[in-house]
């Protein structure tokens, strides 16, 4: 158990070194909801373009079923085309052990898995209950681990789901403690739909905390509502030092039909060096990036 606050204020920390690590999601969580066909040598440039920009972790694609994600059913040949850079993680989403098989042969390292904190959308989105899918995971983490893969995992729905309404912190922080149980690095608390305000990431994370020290939490934000930055203020005070962004903004929400999607890599990366907290990450190649596959992209 750890202490329930964070003190060290990072947000007011101008002028220092505090490293700030950016998770880049934008080829998988980005552009999975693209309805137009994106070219596979064009994801890989854009991995390559990431790369570049000196991000420390780019999730490149998932492993799961082409039928119900067609956008990544070239994951074995996106990643058997990126140029891996020395000191970048390149990660993949997995589903269940036949997702893992997947990864492990395409040379993947790094995985993640994906739980809800709603039980509707549980099963709405992995046709599994909450617990159904934890006896999965186990499953996933247990054969990961034994063959030195290092594991993330994700849940959803933290701070609202679309089809319960408002999910209790207590929850969010008992389904944390559970994937960390299942030998995660890391859980990225997710605001799925956009609806999180900074009092919602004070009291999500004042939960979470209580049972987990800061370094094993990431957050994962949604702009659909233009709170994204925001919330990344909000959640520094306490010492969170991990958040997942997309390149572009790339992700649309699926239940917000129109809304902005991820909360932009480049916005973040400016927000993060006016505070004086580092990255590591050229802003630069990173618009570069950003530009090259916004024009990759078409129409279905």
């Amino acid at each position: 158990m750890t202490n329930t606050k964070r003190t060290k204020d990072v947000s007011t920390t101008k002028g220092t070194k505090e490293r700030i690590t950016v998770v880049e999601v934008g080829p998988r969580d980005g552009l999975q909801n693209e309805t137009g066909a994106v070219d596979t040598a064009d994801k890989i440039a854009f991995v390559d373009r990431l790369s570049a920009a000196n991000l420390p972790v780019i999730e490149v694609s998932a492993f799961v079923s082409p039928t119900w994600v067609p956008q990544m059913a070239d994951a074995e040949q996106v990643f058997e085309g990126i140029a891996r850079r020395p000191g970048t993680r390149y990660t993949a989403l997995v589903p269940n052990v036949a997702g893992l098989e997947r990864a492990q042969t395409a040379g993947v390292s790094d995985v993640a898995i994906f739980a809800a904190a709603s039980e509707t959308f549980s099963r709405k989105n992995i046709n599994q209950g909450i617990d159904d899918s934890f006896v999965t995971y186990r499953q996933v983490c247990d054969r990961a681990i034994a063959a030195g893969l290092r594991v993330r995992g994700y849940l959803s729905t933290a701070f609202g789901c679309p089809y319960e309404g408002a999910v209790a912190s207590d929850t969010v922080a008992t389904l944390s403690q559970r994937l960390i149980d299942l030998g995660v690095v890391e859980v990225a608390v997710s605001d799925t739909i956009g609806v999180a305000q900074p009092d919602d990431v004070a009291r999500v994370l004042e939960a979470v905390l209580a049972r987990l020290p800061a370094e094993r939490v990431a957050l994962h934000f949604h702009d659909t509502r233009g709170r994204a930055l925001a919330n990344v203020r909000a959640a520094l005070p306490f010492g969170i030092t991990t958040f997942d962004a997309s390149a572009g903004g790339l992700g649309g929400c699926p239940y917000a039909p129109g809304a902005p999607g991820n909360l932009a890599t480049g916005d973040l990366i400016q927000m993060l060096n006016g505070l004086g907290l580092d990255t590591g990450v050229s802003l630069d190649a990173l618009d570069a990036a950003a530009v090259f596959i916004r024009s990759r992209l078409r129409p279905s």
